[in-house]
């Protein structure tokens, strides 16, 4: 029998019991997990308590609910400890991690591309344009992520794309950093060089291009720290 929750807590406790239950390997990956009244007999607590727990572990990717089948085990990784260690990382880790992303993603997207993707990157560049202050850049930082994202998924790599997924909101933060301050944010010039760079083929041309593209802002947060 599992070890039943307090009863003063909800479903972080409940998911905590069920995220051992997966990290010790009692329930593996790909098997499907009690269903949702047996799981609230054996934690002690309400269905809706359980019903919130699978939904927090589903959000964080170890859990996932098949319509008709039942909750089944797709992951026994947290990322959730990795996402708070992160929090810890500097600006400038963050941007010097985003580059060695990128400047991988470019390589690949440099060989795997096709004329269709130029044309979609070439799209993206036209949408992002300028920060609008009327929404404080929110909607520029989701435009410009766009196309940084479209970059990645024309290298074909799924697990850099998912890579990249995962630390969205580090990525956000780096572009968020140049509206507004003293961080040089690149000119839409710097962003086409990278799609000239992937454009050419070449892979060296094509990373040089983003070490170029991140160039001034990790300088810049070098010099001041």
């Amino acid at each position: 029998m599992l070890a039943q929750a307090p009863r003063t807590s909800l479903a972080d406790t409940a998911a905590d019991s069920i995220r051992g239950e997966i990290s010790a390997g009692r329930w593996a990956v790909g098997s499907r997990i009690p269903i949702e009244p047996q799981l609230a007999q054996l934690l002690g607590v309400s269905r809706g308590t359980v019903r919130e727990a699978v939904k927090t572990l589903v959000s964080r990717g170890l859990l996932e609910v098949r319509q008709g089948s039942g909750t089944y085990v797709r992951s026994g990784f947290d990322p959730s400890s990795s996402l708070q260690k992160m929090r810890l990382a500097s600006l400038r880790d963050q941007f010097e991690v985003r580059q060695a992303l990128e400047v991988e993603a470019a390589r690949l997207a440099a060989v795997r591309h096709t004329a269709r993707d130029l044309r979609r990157l070439h799209t993206l560049l036209d949408r992002r344009g300028v920060p609008d202050e009327a929404d404080n850049g929110a909607a520029f930082i989701e435009r410009d992520l766009a196309f940084h994202l479209a970059i990645v998924d024309v290298s074909g790599n799924l697990a850099l794309a998912e890579t990249c997924r995962f630390i969205t909101g580090y990525i956000k933060e780096t572009i968020a950093s140049s509206l507004g301050t003293a961080l040089p944010e690149p000119d839409e010039a710097a962003h086409r060089a990278v799609i000239e760079g992937i454009a050419s083929r070449d892979p060296d041309v094509a990373a040089a291009a983003v070490r170029t593209f991140m160039a001034p802002m990790i300088n810049a947060l070098a010099l001041g720290s």
